[in-house]
C-alpha cells in the first residue's frame, strides 16, 4: 500500500479527499520533513483561490507529517485572522464601504497573526498557545474563551490562507475596475489602493518567515466561484443559519479577483512548489 492510499484510510467518512490530493499532500510533506528544524519550527505557507482545496490540503499534510514523519504540526487558517465585524464596520465609515466584507488585505489582524505565530515558534513544553477562530456564517471572530489551545512547541507551523505570500509588488498598478463589482462600488479605485497599501504594510514581515511556500492554482474565475459555492453549502450543513447563493459568491469572490489574479501571475516564479488543480480535484505538481 503507498502512504497516499494509507494516509486515505486514516480519513473519517466523508472527507473531502481523493488519490491525487494524498498523493500531492504526501509530497509536501517529505519537504517539509528535510527542513531544518535548528531555529525552531519551519513555517510553511500555502496559498490558493477560494474553494482551491488549500484547506483539505492543509489538513492532509498536517496528519502526513504525523503519520509518515513522527511531527507535530500547528496548523492556522489566514481566515481565522479575519477582524472581527465591529472593527470592519469602523473600517468602512472611516475608510470605504467595501471594508465590511472580510478578505482583502488590510482585514486580517496582522498583528494577531504575527503574534501567533511568534508565540508557536518560541513554545516551550508546558506552553498553551491560544489558536484563534473565526465563524464564517456568523461573519465574526469567535469569542476568544472558544479558542483551541496547542500545547508544547510544533514540529513545524502551517499557515493556509488565499493571499498568503502575496506582495504589493505583484499587484498590476490600478488602471480601472476589472469586473462588475468595481465598476459599480469602486470606480475611482480607492478601495483597491487602500488594501493595496496594507499588503504593503504588515504582511511582508509574515511571509519572510516562510521556510516553504506551496501554491495551489486553478483554471479560471468560474472554477473558483463554482468551488466557493460548493464550499457555502458545506458550511451551512446541519445549520438554519442563511448561506450566500451563487450571485453572493460571485460578488463575493469578485472582491479577491484582483488580488487572485496577480497569484496566478507571480506564484510560478516565487513558489517552492506548484500545483495545478482540475476542477474534478486532481492536483499535478508543477515545480
Amino acid at each position: 500500500m503507498s502512504r497516499s492510499e494509507e494516509l486515505l484510510a486514516l480519513l473519517p467518512a466523508g472527507f473531502p479527499a481523493n488519490q491525487s490530493s494524498a498523493e500531492a499532500a504526501c509530497l509536501v510533506a517529505e519537504r517539509i520533513a528535510a527542513l531544518p528544524r535548528d531555529e525552531g519550527p519551519p513555517v510553511i505557507g500555502i496559498n490558493g483561490a477560494q474553494g482551491s482545496g488549500k484547506s483539505t490540503l492543509t489538513q492532509l499534510i498536517g496528519l502526513a507529517l504525523e503519520q509518515f514523519h513522527g511531527m507535530r504540526p500547528a496548523l492556522l487558517s489566514l481566515d481565522d485572522f479575519y477582524l472581527g465585524k465591529p472593527p470592519r464596520l469602523q473600517l468602512a465609515r472611516l475608510v470605504h464601504p467595501m471594508c465590511e466584507t472580510r478578505g482583502v488585505p488590510g482585514t486580517h489582524d496582522t498583528l494577531l497573526m504575527a503574534d501567533t505565530l511568534e508565540k508557536l515558534t518560541h513554545a516551550g513544553p508546558d506552553s498553551r498557545t491560544p489558536l484563534p477562530r473565526f465563524d464564517k456564517l456568523d461573519d465574526d471572530r469567535v469569542s476568544r474563551e472558544a479558542w483551541p489551545e496547542f500545547e508544547g512547541r510544533p514540529d513545524a507551523i502551517l499557515l493556509e490562507g488565499w493571499c498568503v505570500g502575496l506582495h504589493a509588488a505583484d499587484v498590476p498598478e490600478w488602471s480601472g475596475p476589472i469586473n462588475e463589482l468595481e465598476a459599480a462600488e469602486d470606480p475611482q479605485g480607492e478601495w483597491a489602493r487602500w488594501s493595496l497599501e496594507e499588503l504593503a504594510r504588515d504582511y511582508p514581515a509574515i511571509w519572510d518567515r516562510f521556510a516553504l511556500l506551496v501554491s495551489i492554482e486553478v483554471p479560471d474565475i468560474e472554477t473558483v466561484i463554482a468551488s466557493r459555492l460548493r464550499q457555502e453549502v458545506g458550511l451551512a450543513a446541519g445549520s438554519d443559519r442563511p448561506r450566500m447563493d451563487r450571485a453572493g459568491v460571485t460578488r463575493f469572490v469578485q472582491h479577491y479577483e484582483r488580488f487572485t489574479r496577480a497569484i496566478w501571475a507571480s506564484m510560478p516564479q516565487r513558489a517552492d512548489m506548484l500545483f495545478r488543480r482540475t476542477p474534478d480535484f486532481g492536483y499535478s505538481l508543477v515545480k
